[in-house]
């Protein structure tokens, strides 16, 4: 990575601090992550980072949205409090930083060179001194079915994983000691190069050393371990074993601490992070610690009473059955209790299985069928209004059709049917199915 120290631009007046009001920049993006304004003061601006570094450090908010919210306030301000690079921020936004507008540095490197030694340096205010330097955590999806969440499982995963070379520990060299500073960088671990942006505009720019990677020494060919080639680590297999708990939910995370990547210059390793996918169920649904299912019934089980196998996700046959003289309703959920999700940490306390019935009704019945059901079940009682039947016409209704294209011309189902404003309204819609038809007597 490249990152801009400083540019030269010949024959250009830059913005001072007292008339930096009328500078116009291209983008505010650091601005706004400090919470200032783009002609904010030097002060102003060490004041908005003090305060937003305190905050979001990781030694008081653990919560990874901060840790990455340290990051961003920490690269805001390692470029407007400088000089220079808050110029080319100005005049070229991001892009013309050429790699991040950073020398190099972390976000603990600029908080403690701001505070003087870190969190420590601050009286302790955290409760501990200086942070040790820590590897990036890993994260591994891993694929689970609701069987595994109900009935627990262990499950092994191989993982390629870099470790501190066994043969010179960590040193590169076939004899400890033999690393010497790296000649092209003169042991900083970065070098400088000089770029031309354009007629008499040019910029100074720091690189990674390519020969030392950044480490500022390193081991001549001749004294490289034969074993890792002088780079200090090698790559092995590690195999573990994941245990998935009963009760475990979808995205939940399994930390195995430590078990990162390894590295000379990194005293403590990060973890790796297993995050359990839920499969979709052909059957259940999960909701939160309940098991929900649809399961359609005729017309004559709703009313008559019904039985139905269910096979459960730990194998078992659970035989559903109605309570007797209940009938069943479209869209009714009935609920089995202690036969739902088991609770994390708690297997014995477990959910609702939840039932949602869906009723297949028939499309017709002979006379016999209509005459049976008209005698066993009560008689309609509900009257919309009085009126005298010999002088009402009577009307049968038909399957009926909306064409999608007068949906859209006419603003949708009700202003198809009666929620228009038109004069030849029954011609619209009159010719996209049958009609309720009225019998003249």
């Amino acid at each position: 990575r490249e990152f801009p120290l400083f540019s030269v631009v010949s024959n250009s007046k830059s913005p001072t601090r007292k008339n930096r009001k009328h500078t116009m920049v291209k983008e505010t993006a650091f601005y706004d992550c400090l919470g200032v304004s783009p002609d904010s003061s030097e002060q102003e601006i060490k004041r908005a980072y003090r305060k937003l570094a305190v905050k979001y450090h990781p030694d008081k908010n653990p919560d990874p949205a901060a840790q990455e919210k340290f990051k961003e306030i920490g690269r805001a301000y390692e470029v407007l409090s400088d000089e220079d690079k808050r110029k080319l921020y100005d005049r070229y936004g991001e892009d013309g930083l050429e790699g991040g507008g950073g020398g190099g540095m972390s976000a603990d490197d600029i908080f403690r060179q701001f505070f003087g030694g870190g969190m420590g340096g601050m009286g302790g205010m955290f409760g501990g001194g200086s942070r040790e330097r820590r590897g990036k955590d890993v994260g591994h999806a891993m694929s689970a079915t609701l069987e595994d969440l109900y009935n627990g499982k262990t499950r092994k995963i191989s993982l390629d994983k870099q470790v501190i070379c066994p043969t010179c520990t960590g040193s590169g060299s076939k004899i400890k000691g033999k690393s010497s500073t790296c000649q092209d960088c003169r042991g900083k671990g970065v070098k400088m190069i000089i770029r031309q942006l354009g007629p008499g505009m040019v910029q100074q720019m720091q690189t990674v050393c390519p020969t030392c990677r950044g480490e500022g020494t390193a081991v001549k060919p001749e004294d490289r371990c034969s074993k890792c080639s002088g780079n200090k680590t090698i790559q092995e297999k590690k195999l573990l074993e994941v245990h998935i708990e009963k009760g475990m939910k979808n995205n939940e995370k399994i930390v195995f601490t430590r078990e990162g990547d390894q590295h000379p210059d990194i005293k403590i390793p990060g973890d790796v992070i297993i995050v359990l996918q839920e499969k979709k169920h052909d059957r259940f649904e999960r909701a939160g610690k309940d098991l929900m299912m649809t399961k359609t019934i005729t017309l004559k089980e709703a009313l008559c009473g019904f039985d139905f196998p269910v096979q459960h996700l730990d194998g078992r046959i659970l035989l559903v059955k109605s309570t007797p003289g209940e009938m069943i309703k479209p869209g009714q959920t009935k609920a089995i209790p202690n036969e739902g999700m088991p609770q994390k940490g708690n297997p014995f306390d477990k959910g609702q299985l939840l039932i949602k019935f869906e009723i297949e009704m028939p499309d017709t019945l002979n006379d016999e069928a209509l005459k049976t059901l008209k005698t066993v079940l009560p008689a309609p009682t509900r009257k919309e209004i009085d009126f005298k039947e010999d002088e009402a016409e009577e009307c049968y209704l038909h399957s009926a059709a909306v064409r999608p294209q007068q949906e859209r011309s006419r603003g949708g189902f009700q202003s198809a049917f009666g929620g228009g404003d038109s004069d030849d309204e029954d011609e619209d819609y009159g010719g996209g199915g049958q009609r309720a038809q009225c019998v003249h007597q």
